[in-house]
């Protein structure tokens, strides 16, 4: 394979492919549309993580206190009434089963990326706040993403708030995590850093870019879907070369919205994910 015939693959699909893939410490091996605007789906939970973990550090959270588990929240939306989740549309019922008790935020944030909760997210959304998530986004470089909602928040999504994604600027929040380094774009401390890739690496959802890996190797990944929509962003861990970024976004009407079934859609991220396997030596 050449980065050529990946291209000409990826220019039969409809819709649009974005695409990026190199080392988390170097300028990228291969991008393809890496600037274009998608939306977010589930991967902006790792912008989510990122502030939690940053808030934990200043001190201003702390990450195993008991918060109360609720099922309302506040509107982006100035004005809006409060909004809530609907459990059918969330993947995690372990999250659900403790509505009217407590639960750490620690344990949140990992449902939100483990599973995928979207209750999980709100709710540590609703303790680091949206600026917090902004800040992360600052922080990394990125140029187009922005964290404008909590999930579900209808009359905000009515108002044109959103959530919004770039494969360059999931590189980039990912990239940071990866290196851990004294940078102005650091999120955390190296320690810091390892902990939240810890969670991003138990993540169960694994139909695209894990499928395309082979068994047993590590990938600390977001996936992001709905209808129309398929997101997979990943660092890659090998056991014989560097690790790697690859993040591949996709808007095209082959994805169905389904996390637990294999579509087209994930079947073409985990082909793209083969295939930048197969050259992880040369990246």
């Amino acid at each position: 394979m050449t980065w050529d015939d990946l291209d000409a693959h990826l220019d039969k699909v409809p819709g649009t492919v974005s695409g990026y893939v190199g080392r988390p410490d170097a300028p990228p091996t291969w991008t393809r549309h890496p600037d274009a605007a998608h939306y977010a789906a589930s991967t902006m939970k790792v912008a989510v993580l990122a502030a939690l973990h940053r808030a934990a550090e200043a001190g201003t959270l702390d990450l195993d206190a008991p918060v109360p588990v609720v099922n309302e929240f506040d509107s982006a939306q100035p004005g809006a009434p409060r909004f809530s989740c609907a459990q059918h549309y969330d993947n995690d019922d372990a999250v659900w089963d403790r509505l009217g008790r407590t639960a750490s935020l620690r344990w949140l944030a990992d449902r939100m990326i483990v599973r995928s909760s979207n209750l999980a997210t709100n709710l540590v959304i609703g303790h680091v706040g949206l600026p917090a998530v902004a800040e992360v986004w600052a922080r990394t470089g990125a140029r187009t993403s922005v964290t404008g909602r909590g999930i579900e928040d209808f009359a905000a999504r009515e108002a044109g708030i959103t959530n919004t994604v770039t494969a360059a600027d999931l590189a980039a929040l990912l990239g940071a995590l990866a290196t851990g380094a004294d940078t102005p774009g650091r999120l955390a401390s190296p320690a810091g850093c390892a902990a939240m890739l810890d969670v991003l690496l138990a993540q169960e959802h694994r139909e695209d870019l894990a499928a395309g890996l082979p068994e047993g190797t590590r990938i600390a990944h977001k996936s992001g879907w709905v209808r129309g929509v398929r997101h997979g962003a990943g660092l890659v861990l090998p056991d014989d070369a560097p690790p790697y970024l690859i993040i591949v976004c996709t808007t095209t009407d082959l994805a169905g919205g389904d996390d637990e079934v294999e579509d087209d859609v994930c079947r073409l991220l985990a082909h793209i994910s083969a295939q930048v396997w197969a050259a992880r030596h040369q990246l």
